[in-house]
């Protein structure tokens, strides 16, 4: 429809007419405020704190000024942008239901990853229900039917004027979203309510909308800056006991070939109230006493795997890297330093193994950078590789890691990235009435129940292949190290706040499991609670593999960190003084790691510990990436 001046615009006033647009503004403030339900920018808060409801609306508040001014149609403007935010609204809840905390400024790097397998994973977890669909397409066929029978607000004459106010209100939505710096005198801790630890506390004070933009000033600028002077001084701190580190004398015999599984979602939930008495893994219980194993603290809860992989390859803790919330999708680096890469400087030949599109969470890219020399992916697994639900079955990954062993050649490390066990927990398994078997704790029925026997149905297939790799390992001629852990939780959060844990624990602090032995010679067991960032140095160590001074000192530094590592949100233990400090400086060494400029300020003592060779920054290869040998 043409926008030709209606009959009535010309009689309104010019002052009746910018009346009916504040009490739109005012409205929209309160509605947003209404959807949002925080308790700092409810509609009441106008009256004591007006400020909070007013900040969280105002990216909305321009959107819709700039669209009046191109449109002249108040209703139409106002009710388009109120869409946009009950659609991101809605999806802030899907991800609060499943993960546990709001949206991110970096929940939407997700968008560019549809194309790229993210569609088969994140379209799962859209409701089943028709009505969110029908009620979005009720709100379209509303906007379209404001737009063609609403007559405009304003005369077309003084075009010029409201094309100026459109473009300025354009200008600075473009700004607030970009995270111009003026815009932290607004969106800031001292203005609104911000506690960098807990985004859910964040959202809840400040809108959902306000804490997306106090965390993108507070982190969309880059991380903090490393202090080499903290980082010299925790070195020569820890001096002596990283060269007795470095300087213990490799074991006797050819290297072993090394294998780690990331066992999606994988933990052990005997720690769950009410099944502290079943046995669902009963092969990790066995290994346990074969090994070294223990609580596992990862920095994510039900999803975002690859923020403890990321974790696992590199040895770099996600708590000193803000900006890095998906790293895979961040990292500016061509040249990431690893354990891959330390691996690769000791003669060893390194795989990655996943099966599932390699360019989701762009792994492809990450891993090369990372230093892989070949990553094998869903297509060049076995055209009949069984699934199991949704995804590939654990026994295939099992299947292709004992495929790529060699009896021959250079030592070898397998990297291998198990998909069995991801939700969502809605698709019935191969094996139905093996899942409805499973019993349930009390209090919980309906879906929660299915997803939940779902879950467990998948990890018990996980714990009996990590049985079946380990006679695997331990029947071949070559010495093979199994290192195994779980990334995360499972988002079964209506479960866990019905059970409990019977350590008393939060669903977002609880540690997973790790293991890590030699299956063909069984030693005595030990526990230990790690990070995942910590499980490098630990099997380096366990693989007579010295000289790394970073990754000795993450074994060094263990027993006082590991327990700080915990996904976003969670509630954060209390930290001594000695902690902090500690704490601070390995923040500056790990910053200085990443960027290549660590090895300058060791002492050459260190650097020439076990004569090490010299770290491994060269481009991982390309062409094998996807292919079989």
């Amino acid at each position: 429809m043409p926008l030709t001046d209606h009959p009535t615009t010309h009689w309104r006033p010019r002052a009746a007419r910018i009346l009916a647009v504040v009490l739109m503004s005012l409205a929209f403030v309160l509605l947003t405020g209404l959807m949002d339900g925080g308790v700092g920018v409810t509609p009441l808060r106008i009256f004591d704190q007006p400020r909070f409801p007013l900040a969280n609306a105002l990216p909305g508040l321009l959107a819709a000024w700039a669209l009046l001014a191109f449109t002249r149609r108040l209703v139409f403007s106002f009710g388009l942008v109120f869409l946009f935010e009950a659609l991101l609204y809605q999806i802030n809840a899907l991800k609060a239901a499943n993960l546990g905390n709001p949206l991110m400024p970096a929940d939407f790097l997700m968008v560019d990853q549809l194309a790229k397998g993210g569609a088969h994973v994140l379209v799962g977890y859209l409701p089943h229900s028709p009505w969110p669909y029908l009620g979005l397409l009720a709100g379209i066929a509303l906007i379209v039917a404001m737009w063609r029978l609403e007559p405009p607000l304003f005369p077309r004459r003084g075009y010029g004027k409201r094309l100026l106010g459109g473009a300025a209100a354009v200008v600075l939505l473009g700004s607030l979203l970009g995270g111009v710096g003026a815009w932290g005198k607004v969106y800031n801790a001292r203005v609104l309510w911000l506690e960098p630890w807990s985004p859910n506390v964040t959202a809840n004070h400040s809108g959902l909308v306000s804490s997306l933009l106090l965390f993108h000033q507070q982190y969309g600028h880059g991380g903090h800056k490393a202090d080499p002077d903290a980082a010299k001084a925790l070195i020569a701190q820890t001096r002596q006991a990283l060269e007795a580190r470095l300087g213990a004398a490799p074991p006797g015999g050819e290297r072993p070939d090394i294998v780690v599984v990331q066992s999606e979602s994988f933990f052990d939930p005997a720690i769950m109230r009410g099944y502290q008495d079943n046995h669902f893994t009963p092969n990790l219980h066995r290994l346990e006493q074969q090994g070294t194993s223990g609580p596992l603290h990862v920095p994510t809860f039900g999803g975002g795997t690859i923020r403890t992989e990321f974790e696992v390859l590199t040895g770099l803790s996600l708590r000193y890297f803000d900006e890095l919330q998906f790293p895979y999708l961040t990292l500016d680096q061509k040249v990431v330093p690893s354990v891959v890469r330390t691996l690769r400087a000791h003669g060893y030949s390194t795989t990655a193994i996943h099966g599932n599109d390699p360019a989701f969470w762009n792994r492809a890219a990450a891993f090369r950078k990372i230093g892989f020399d070949r990553f094998v992916s869903q297509s060049s697994f076995p055209k009949d590789a069984p699934n199991d639900g949704k995804y590939m079955a654990d026994r295939a990954m099992t299947d292709e890691i004992m495929r790529q062993l060699k009896d021959n050649g250079p030592p070898q490390f397998l990297f291998a990235i198990s998909i069995e066990a991801h939700g969502p927990y809605d698709v019935p398994p191969a094996d139905a009435a093996a899942r409805d078997a499973i019993p349930v704790p009390p209090g919980i029925s309906g879906r929660d129940k299915q997803e939940l026997q779902t879950y467990l149905y998948h990890a018990e297939h996980a714990d009996a292949e990590l049985g079946r790799l380990a006679r695997l390992l331990a029947g071949r001629d070559r010495p093979t190290l199994l290192l195994f852990y779980g990334d995360h939780l499972p988002a079964l959060t209506n479960s866990f706040n019905v059970t409990g844990f019977v350590d008393g624990g939060d669903m977002l602090s609880e540690p997973g499991v790790w293991l890590l032995l030699d299956p063909r010679n069984p030693g005595p067991p030990r526990r230990e609670s790690l990070a995942s960032w910590m499980l490098p140095g630990k099997l380096l160590d366990a693989a007579g593999v010295h000289g790394d001074p970073y990754f000795a000192l993450t074994q060094v530094l263990a027993p006082q960190l590991a327990g700080f590592t915990r996904t976003p949100g969670a509630p954060q233990p209390e930290m001594t003084a000695a902690q902090k400090v500690i704490d601070r400086d390995m923040a500056s060494v790990a910053m200085l790691r990443l960027k290549g400029k660590l090895e300058a300020l060791l002492p050459p003592q260190l650097v020439s510990a076990n004569h090490a060779p010299a770290p491994d920054r060269s481009p991982a290869p390309t062409g094998a990436y996807g292919a079989r040998p």
